[in-house]
């Protein structure tokens, strides 16, 4: 069995490294994308918000 027990600070590293910041970047425009293509845009505000929350988050 793999040893997990510096997993999260693996992916820490790699989150705030430039290729870790590109590949977040990248997935949180994807979720955007889809949740304002599944409410018609209707809450593109408040999902722009999130996503830029959850970009803030991941790179710190």
């Amino acid at each position: 069995m793999a040893d997990l027990g510096n997993l999260g600070d693996k992916a820490k590293d790699f989150a705030n490294s430039d290729k870790g910041e590109q590949a977040s970047d990248a997935a949180l425009d994807k979720a955007g994308d889809a949740a304002d293509s599944a409410t018609g845009g209707k809450f593109s505000d408040k999902i722009d918000a999130g996503q830029k929350a959850a970009d803030d988050r991941i790179g710190e």
